[in-house]
């Protein structure tokens, strides 16, 4: 086989980018048999843990659609009463801090009502329905943080 500079020049060239190339593809720095730590992983949840338990359980009455726990976003879906038939109503709650804080909290409420047809209609939710649940969520979240202070 005759020696070729210009075509073991390339070889060697190509070898050496592809080299690289495989070498960038491990993201986690191994110890042992298995990924040591990242420094910024998270543990636990996202958010405030007693505004999320107490979200959970002052809404527990209706169906849980989603709940994500890092980003604190819970999904509730329809939910009707079976004193009141005719409407039904839906919630989402976001909780925006890490911190028990009255401001770390967002609830919003939809509802609906059935008309004379039978199909589901959207309807105005009272003012105050998605204060008082804030209200009862926080209460709740003070509640669960004073049990595990003692």
């Amino acid at each position: 086989m005759a020696f070729v500079r210009g075509k073991t020049v390339v070889a060697v060239t190509a070898l050496a980018l592809g080299g690289l190339v495989l070498a960038g593809c491990g993201s986690l720095p191994f110890v042992g048999d298995r990924p040591a730590p990242r420094a910024n992983a998270q543990q636990g949840i996202g958010v405030n843990g007693y505004l999320w338990r107490a979200t959970l359980d002052t809404l527990g009455f209706m169906p849980l659609l989603t709940a994500d726990p890092w980003g604190g976003v819970v999904n509730y879906d329809w939910y009707v009463n079976p004193q009141t038939p005719n409407e039904r109503f839906k919630a989402t709650v976001f909780i925006l801090d890490t911190r028990l804080r009255a401001d770390a909290l967002n609830v919003t409420v939809t509802k609906e009502v059935k008309d004379a047809a039978g199909a589901w209609t959207s309807a105005p939710v009272a003012a105050q329905t998605e204060a008082d649940l804030e209200n009862a969520i926080l209460t709740k979240a003070r509640q669960l943080n004073l049990s595990n202070a003692g």
